[in-house]
Parts: structure tokens; C-alpha cells; sequence
């Protein structure tokens, strides 16, 4: 049984990255079982956010304010940036609660397959950022595939003309993994990786 209008939001849902048919078909149904004031709530809260998030222009993360909370704060660390992929990245990198520098979110990697290069994405940015502050330490932290370590070499060539030191996080064998279970390229990378004891 469809109809038009939930054969519409079914299509909407599906659109949304990781969400197949059957998922979007899922929350499409349950949607339909809410009170109408909640999907409402839910109609409101979508068209809020879309309205007023923006991305910082400092970093590039999410902000509905003129900074994001992390360069709007005096006790973050300038001098150290570290370089990620999407502004979702600096949340992940801030459950940690480790990491007390500021952050530059590049808008996605390298890619000429897909017609990506470095104009496309907010490398220059970053180089200025470098340019203009004091920044000591730049760390990369992009995804550990071909798009990623693409991208970060590339912005490691940019950066060490400016004689900023240049760092790249670790990959390799999760804490807990077993060998049996990890793949060629992690298994270099860890053993590229490696530290002395």
C-alpha cells in the first residue's frame, strides 16, 4: 500500500546518506504513528538548524553564533590546528576531550576522479591561516584512504614551505584488534607507525 505524499517522504529519506529504501520506508511509517504536534516538532527542528548553522569563518565548523565555541574560546591553543575533512570530524575529534588546539575543516579531500582538487576545497584557507598566525603545529587528520592520505600529503608539501611542522595522527591496529582480522594496509600503517619502547 503507498500513497503519494508517503511515497514523497519515503524518496526524501532515502536521499539522506545511509539510509536505504527499507530504512527510509521504516522511519517514513513511524513518522506516520507520531502525534501530530511531535512531527511538527520534528518539521521545525529540521528547518531550524537549516535555517541558522552556519559554518565559523575561521575554522569552517558548525556555529549558529559568529565563531564556533572553539575559536570563540580564549583557552584553546591557536598555534596548533588540526586538519579534518567535514565539521561532523570536530565533534568526533572533541569526544576525546584530549585536544585543546583550534581545528580547520577543509569541505571534503582530493579527489581528481570525482573532479575534486585543491581549489575546491578550503586548503588555501588553511595556508593563509598559517601565513598570517602564529601557528606552531599543523596536525592532519584526514581519513586514512586513498582521498585522505592524498590530501593530506598535498596540504604537508603547501605547509612545509612555511616551515610550520607539519604532523599526521597515527593509523594502524585498534586497541584490542587481532592481526587474524586486520587488513594489508593497516597492518603497514601500523607497522610504519611504529614507536620505540
Amino acid at each position: 500500500m503507498s500513497t503519494q505524499s508517503l511515497d514523497n517522504m519515503v524518496a526524501r529519506l532515502n536521499r539522506l546518506p545511509g539510509i536505504g529504501i527499507k530504512t527510509a520506508q521504516r522511519l517514513a511509517y513511524h513518522i506516520l504513528t507520531l502525534a501530530p504536534e511531535d512531527v511538527r516538532g520534528l518539521a521545525d527542528a529540521l528547518t531550524a538548524a537549516r535555517e541558522r548553522v552556519h559554518y565559523c569563518p575561521v575554522c569552517g565548523n558548525f556555529t549558529e553564533d559568529e565563531l564556533c565555541s572553539v575559536c570563540a574560546d580564549p583557552r584553546r591553543d591557536k598555534k596548533v590546528i588540526c586538519v579534518v575533512k567535514d565539521a561532523r570530524d570536530v565533534s568526533y575529534m572533541e569526544r576525546m576531550r584530549e585536544y585543546h588546539g583550534a581545528y580547520h575543516v577543509l569541505g571534503g579531500t582530493l579527489s581528481p576522479m570525482d573532479g575534486v582538487g585543491p581549489e575546491d576545497i578550503r586548503i588555501a584557507e588553511l595556508v593563509s591561516r598559517v601565513r598570517e598566525g602564529d601557528v606552531k603545529e599543523v596536525i592532519l587528520a584526514t581519513d586514512p584512504d586513498v582521498e585522505g592520505e592524498a590530501t593530506a600529503a598535498y596540504i604537508a608539501k603547501q605547509l612545509k614551505e612555511l616551515g610550520v611542522k607539519v604532523t599526521r595522527i597515527a593509523h594502524g591496529i585498534p586497541i584490542g584488534g587481532n592481526l587474524e582480522y586486520v587488513d594489508e594496509m593497516t597492518l603497514f600503517k601500523a607497522m610504519e607507525n611504529r614507536r620505540e619502547l
